[in-house]
C-alpha cells in the first residue's frame, strides 16, 4: 500500500491508512507520515486528522502524538470523547496519555510491509 500516486490527495491517503488501524491500537502522526513517504509531514497529518471529524469512517481517536498523548482530544465533541473511545477499545489512558504505548502501538511500516 505504499503510495506514489499523485492523483490521490495527501489527506485522502492519510484517511485510507487511518481506517486500517485495528481496534485497540494507536499510531502516531509521524508513523503515518513516514509510511506515506513524507517523514517530515507529521504536522500535515495532524491537519488532516483535524479536518476528518465529520467522517465517522475515520477512527481519528486512534492517532496520538509520539509520546501517546491525546493531543487531538480538543477536536472531539465533549471533553473526554477521544479518551472514552480508546478506553472502550481496551486502551488504558491516564492523564490524557496512552499508558502502555509499546503494546498498543500499530506501526503501519511493519504491519503492512508484507502486503506490499
Amino acid at each position: 500500500m505504499k503510495y506514489s500516486d499523485n492523483t490521490t490527495s495527501f489527506f485522502e491517503r492519510v484517511y485510507e491508512l487511518v481506517r486500517l488501524i485495528p481496534v485497540g491500537k494507536v499510531t502516531t502522526y509521524g508513523a503515518i507520515a513516514r509510511y506515506l513517504g513524507a517523514s517530515r509531514s507529521a504536522r500535515i497529518v495532524g491537519w488532516a486528522m483535524n479536518a476528518s471529524h465529520g467522517d465517522m469512517s475515520i477512527p481519528a481517536h486512534r492517532v496520538v502524538n509520539r509520546n501517546g498523548l491525546l493531543t487531538g482530544k480538543h477536536h472531539f465533541e465533549g471533553t473526554q470523547l477521544m479518551e472514552q473511545l480508546l478506553e472502550s477499545e481496551g486502551v488504558r489512558i491516564e492523564d490524557h496519555q496512552v499508558v502502555d504505548m509499546k503494546s498498543h502501538f500499530w506501526d503501519p511500516n511493519l504491519a503492512l510491509e508484507s502486503k506490499g
